[in-house]
């Protein structure tokens, strides 16, 4: 456990640090300047020293602030009273960041600048954690909270951008991701096991100035039992771990279960606290097991397997890794590397866990669960997205929220008028010497980047989508110049067309503003 005692989140200490932040301009380009992007990088890599030699001259606030704060380095106590004037060491040390003594001030957490951008615009928070293992020298203590790492990255990136009353963060850690959801919710409730967590998440909030987020202790949905949320978004502890001596229970990242139950629990549980056309949309991984030489269970069938058949489920999976890529992974994630005596024991111990249950690979993604709206009081066709997804992928957000409107418009029948998403470009490969393509393709700049290959009937209804036309003049006319029966036609490209709008390339002309505004878009911070 850390020897470190929890930060104090005291409103008016935190409005003084604010205020000294902002006069330092201690914030994410700033400081990029002042040290350069090529340490700028490398700190990313673990590495400070590119950082210390760009501003080794420098006493001023700034870099002051960059090395105590950012690097988590001592630093003198003259230098520190001059760069938090209002704050102060005294208030530093109050705050539970730092002690000091007569010469030096001595960070206990890092305090670092995360911009985002998201459909109100660019902006940016401050954001406290704990020491990581740069600054530490060594292994994670066990009740390390995490900073903005890439997993929240992740999820800021793939939560819908929607208006909603009431959302829950489930897991807040240092709370990047209710600080996010914040903005567009009209309260936050943000819950974790950890009083650590708690306690910076709430920091975090009042450093940023956001005052519609309740913070409430507890496992998994205990401390909002009886309630509903409009939308939940979580980046549980889902770190398949061995139940086994010796081996650290980090909890950022190991919720106490054996394998993928944590995720299991979550997706089974979480129906009962959506509201209708609530969503939930948490990360996870999910084992693929083939217990005594049976025939294998792939993953993504036991995701599917966790949600009610009535809700709307849609899973990505990302990547794929064997037991030993996995486990070599988190060891390393906790600090400790293969030049460490205690590498192999640990690897041994998430070896023979994944062999007791027979898992031959370990799936991450993204999982989104709704319950659907039925404004006409009607009960439509469930949306059940099960797929691997590989290449490069922007904007998720804001694709799984056309994904969903596309499915709720598509159960009232076609839309009259489609027009060709703004990203969607064609490709046709041909043969040396042939006019005639024999592959033809249509790219997705954005959102899940997807690749279609379509023919030429398909091919000349997508060129044909300018909002000039209807769908049926559109299938008329290629029905003519083909010379196939209309209906013949249309039983052919309708559940194509209807792919094409779930998956974003197509789009209703009323909405085609809309679609134009969401390619492109980000929200990561």
């Amino acid at each position: 456990m850390s020897v470190t005692p929890a930060p104090v989140p005291e409103p008016l200490r935190c409005s003084a640090l604010a205020a000294d932040l902002d006069s330092a301009d201690f914030r994410s380009g700033p400081l990029r300047r002042l040290w350069g992007e090529e340490a700028d990088d490398a700190l990313g890599r673990g590495m400070r020293e590119p950082i210390l030699r760009a501003i080794a001259a420098d006493d001023g606030a700034l870099a002051t602030l960059g090395r105590l704060l950012v690097l988590g380095m001592p630093q003198p106590r003259v230098a520190v009273t001059t760069a938090l004037p209002r704050l102060g060491v005294e208030g530093l040390v109050a705050l539970g960041l730092a002690t000091a003594d007569a010469d030096a001030v001595t960070p206990m957490a890092l305090l670092r600048p995360q911009s985002f951008v998201d459909a109100d615009g660019i902006g940016e928070w401050w954001i406290a954690s704990d020491l990581d293992e740069v600054a530490l020298d060594g292994p994670l203590p066990a009740d390390h909270v995490l900073g903005v790492g890439g997993a929240s990255r992740t999820l800021a990136e793939i939560i819908m951008p929607i208006e909603v009353d009431r959302a829950l963060d489930l897991g807040t850690g240092c709370g990047i991701q209710a600080l996010l959801v914040s903005r567009h919710a009209g309260v936050v409730i943000a819950t974790d096991i950890s009083a650590r967590a708690l306690a910076y998440a709430e920091l975090n909030a009042r450093l940023n100035g956001v005052s519609n987020i309740e913070f409430r202790r507890g496992s998994m949905f205990e401390p909002v039992a009886g309630e509903a949320f409009d939308l939940i978004v979580s980046n549980p502890p889902f770190v398949i771990t061995p139940r086994a001596e010796g081996v650290p229970e980090y909890e950022y990242r190991d919720g106490g279960l054996v394998g993928d139950a944590l995720v299991e629990q979550f997706l089974r549980t979480v129906p009962a606290f959506l509201t209708e056309g609530g969503a939930a949309q948490l990360l996870g991984n999910w084992e693929s097991r083939a217990p005594g030489g049976s025939v294998p269970f792939a993953g993504l069938d036991r995701v599917a397997s966790w949600v009610p058949a009535g809700l709307d489920l849609w899973v990505i999976q990302r990547e794929q890794l064997t037991p030993l890529a996995y486990a070599e992974l988190w060891i390393r994630d906790g600090g400790t590397t293969p030049r460490d005596a205690a590498f192999t024991p640990l690897l041994t111990a998430w070896l023979d866990d994944f062999a007791a249950r027979g898992v031959t690979a370990v799936g991450f993604g993204y999982v989104l669960v709704r319950r659907a709206p039925h404004p006409k009081g009607e009960v439509s066709e469930p949306l059940r997205r099960i797929e691997r997804l590989a290449q490069p992928v922007s904007n998720v957000g804001g694709a799984l929220r056309y994904g969903l409107a596309a499915h709720d418009l598509l159960a009232e029948g076609m839309p009259a008028t489609l027009v060709t998403a703004p990203d969607v470009t064609e490709a046709r490969h041909l043969l040396p010497g042939n006019d005639d393509p024999n592959v033809i393709e249509l790219r997705q700049g954005g959102g899940f980047g997807r690749t279609v290959s379509v023919d030429p009937a398909l091919a000349g209804f997508v060129g044909a989508c300018d909002g000039e036309l209807t769908v049926m003049q559109i299938v008329a006319a290629l029905a003519d110049i083909l010379e196939v029966p209309l209906a013949d036609l249309w039983a052919d490209l309708e559940p194509r067309i209807r792919q094409l709008m779930l998956d974003g390339l197509l789009v209703p002309a009323e909405d085609a503003a809309t679609e134009q505004g969401l390619v492109g878009s980000a929200g990561s911070p």
